[in-house]
């Protein structure tokens, strides 16, 4: 190699945002490409945060910390924990900003999964806020009059990839459990800026530029994001008084307002309407959604307890799986620099692909062997297959310990890389880690009260059998389709030592399964963990990270056996590292920071 992957941290952290290389491919689109510059009108603090994230440099603070996709978002949680706020309060402050700055990867008409570790009880849990199926769908609903399954993007754009929206009873949720400062106040941000305007951003601008085509396909979306027919511009000032009055009806009536009334009415209606690809969600499913309190799901890594969310999300099962896999091997003596260490994570990941392909889904439609997958003997047993010196010829799924028999076929649905991830720790001691998303970038396409409309239904498996064997990730009314979405608490000896997650699509396991061994294994900190280059492996192919020291990598994994290709892999890998100090990152391939006092 020229140059080390660990020196190569830094440089990567300049060339990741240089002009944006999103790719349009069916297993890989990237509308999360790399920013470049600045986003503009920023405090003296904000460009200090950022000015730290591009040396490299984490930022450490005493009392509380935030850290998002982007800083007027992070600003408004900050404002919340300086005023004596919990987490959960600041989650909803950043949530709804970033639902006006970053529409593209999440928002109001989103879901989302979110994990505390509350300080008072010294116990963690996780709130499932994803998308629900609508009760009219069935398993046809992204078949052709053929019965065969739609091309990805003719299912993706328009009414028929919308799911029952999570983000605002989440919201809402998270409040009533946690929250300290008054509901109404939570808005003021987001209120101000929608209606006073907010200067693009050159991540919005270049995604706009790269998606106009789809965005164009429906008249409020094309308004919106197109005037007069061009793509918004870099420090163009854009308002958006829909977004303004939907999060006013929001402040006063709480997510009643969202799931009834106008607002639902507005939801329906742009669904159902959809020109050229109607959608079938109703009232109905509005007004019966609910966020679901689930157990997280936890491995055991080294020291650690690794732990997340649950299905219907494949996050913390999957990261828990490569982890274990990995608990036997001494990555730590072979460090980042060992092409070996890779072929292990590689391998890993494949693996646990395999296994999450057959046996994940939402738990409550489908019989899930979820212990079974994380059993550390069971995991031992895999990992063993990782000891020879070359890339596994063949991969398949275990037999994990079932609580009860089933059999189900591989799924492969597709998951894009279109999402948002945030992590805060406030005063008191609590722990927030929340991923949140629309789906693919700009999701559905479809904007209706300011905010865009998901595409999530498109993270169901296309077919409901192979080869005459039921696949547990396929469509079913009032179902939640499979995530990869991997909000993280790392707890050591009962208490929280690291929050993290990402966005990225599938890829977002790998994303976080490599941070945690390079804080873990290689006594990186939290930002030069989350700048380290990424070598992702998911169903054989190495993705290595162009333009970084990643890809010094190729030849060697490709006489161990891989196949390797070098392409944008744009993560948005948020963290927080806590012990006597906070300490946090931002990832410098987007436009976030952290921000802590």
């Amino acid at each position: 190699m020229k140059r080390s992957l660990i020196s190569g941290v830094l440089l990567s952290a300049v060339v990741l945002v240089g002009p944006l290389t999103a790719q349009e491919t069916a297993d890989a689109v990237a509308p999360e490409g790399a920013s470049e510059g600045q986003v503009q009108g920023l405090t003296e603090e904000v460009i200090a945060a950022l000015e730290a994230k591009m040396a490299g440099q984490p930022v450490t603070s005493e009392n509380w910390m935030v850290t998002a996709a982007n800083p007027l978002a992070v600003e408004a949680g900050a404002k919340v924990l300086r005023a004596g706020g919990s987490a959960a309060d600041a989650m909803v402050a950043v949530q709804v900003v970033l639902g006006l700055v970053e529409p593209q990867s999440s928002g109001l008409g989103g879901g989302a999964f979110l994990v505390w570790y509350d300080a008072a009880s010294g116990k963690l849990t996780t709130l499932d806020g994803r998308e629900t199926a609508p009760l009219e769908a069935n398993h046809r609903l992204f078949h052709d009059e053929n019965g065969e399954p739609l091309k990805f993007f003719d299912a993706v754009v328009g009414g028929l990839s919308v799911g029952t929206p999570g983000t605002p009873a989440l919201l809402e949720e998270a409040h009533r459990r946690w929250g300290r400062s008054p509901w109404p106040s939570l808005f003021a941000d987001g209120i101000a800026l929608a209606n006073d305007g907010f200067l693009v951003s050159p991540r919005l601008a270049g995604l706009v530029e790269k998606d106009a085509e789809r965005l164009s396909r429906f008249p409020a979306t094309a308004e919106y994001f197109l005037p007069d027919g061009k793509p918004l511009e870099q420090g163009q000032r854009l308002t958006n008084p829909a977004y303004a009055e939907t999060l006013h009806v929001l402040a006063e009536e709480g997510s009643a307002g969202f799931y009834g009334g106008e607002i639902a009415a507005g939801i329906v209606s742009t669904v159902r309407n959809a020109e050229g690809n109607p959608g079938v969600l109703s009232g109905i499913d509005l007004a019966l959604y609910q966020v679901i309190e689930r157990e997280p799901v936890c491995a055991t890594y080294r020291a650690y307890e690794v732990c997340g969310m649950g299905p219907p999300s494949s996050g913390a099962l999957t990261v828990g799986q490569i982890l274990g896999m990995l608990d036997g091997y001494d990555l730590a003596a072979m460090g980042p620099e060992d092409t070996d260490t890779w072929r292990l994570i590689g391998d890993a990941s494949r693996l646990a692909f395999a296994d999450r392909g057959r046996y994940m889904a939402d738990h409550d439609f489908v019989p899930m062997p979820t212990q079974g997958l994380v059993d550390p003997a069971y995991l031992s047993d895999r990992g063993a297959q990782l000891s020879g010196e070359a890339a596994l010829t063949e991969v398949a799924p275990g037999n994990p310990e079932f609580d009860h028999a089933s059999n189900w076929a591989d799924d492969v649905s597709i998951e894009l890389p279109s999402t948002s991830h945030i992590s805060i720790v406030d005063q008191y001691g609590n722990v927030l880690s929340m991923t949140t998303t629309i789906e693919n970038g700009f999701g559905s396409r479809l904007m209706t009260n300011g905010f865009l409309l998901n595409n999530e239904l498109t993270d169901f498996s296309f077919r409901t059998h192979s080869d005459s064997v039921p696949i547990a990730n396929r469509l079913e009314p009032g179902k939640r389709p499979r995530s990869s979405m991997s909000p993280t608490i790392v707890m050591q000896d009962g208490a929280p030592v690291l929050a993290i997650g990402s966005p990225g699509g599938s890829r977002i396991i790998g994303y976080v399964a490599k941070s945690i061994i390079a804080w873990a294994d290689w006594d990186m900190d939290v930002q030069q963990a989350l700048s380290l280059p990424h070598l992702v492996n998911r169903f054989g192919t190495y993705d290595v990270e162009e333009g970084t020291a990643a890809e010094g990598f190729s030849d060697a994994l490709i006489e161990l056996g891989f196949e390797v290709n070098p392409r944008d892999l744009t993560s948005g890998l948020h963290a927080i590292e806590i012990g006597d100090v906070l300490v946090g990152g931002a990832d410098p391939r987007r436009e976030g920071i952290a921000l802590g006092e």
